[in-house]
């Protein structure tokens, strides 16, 4: 299993039960209880997607919700909710040739 600490351009994680209580911590994200809320109030409304652009058979994988420096990507793994704030630069993400991989 891959340490939370060790993703690139992290500066917080969460990782959460399937009922929304914090496990693990760390970060910018250490025992944010609000967040875990609003992440599970998030996943709740996917259940309430139109059922017709989206089949009910089609759990989400994942959710990544972009800000102008940062970003959270929410995924499930394990029967736990795993939350990654990173950092995040429009510039690269546009331009991946940018990216210096050593």
């Amino acid at each position: 299993m891959l340490s939370m600490e060790r993703i690139p351009d992290q500066v917080g994680y969460l990782v959460l039960t399937e009922d929304g209580a914090v496990l693990t911590s760390g970060g910018e994200l250490e025992n944010d209880e609000r967040l875990a809320n609003i992440v599970m109030s998030l996943i709740s409304l996917t259940d309430k997607i139109d059922s017709k652009a989206f089949p009910s058979n089609e759990a989400f994988d994942k959710i990544s919700i972009i800000y102008d420096n940062h970003c959270y990507i929410i995924c499930l793994s394990n029967k736990k909710v795993h939350v990654i704030k990173k950092k995040f630069s429009p510039t690269l993400a546009m331009n991946p040739q940018l990216v210096d991989i050593q």
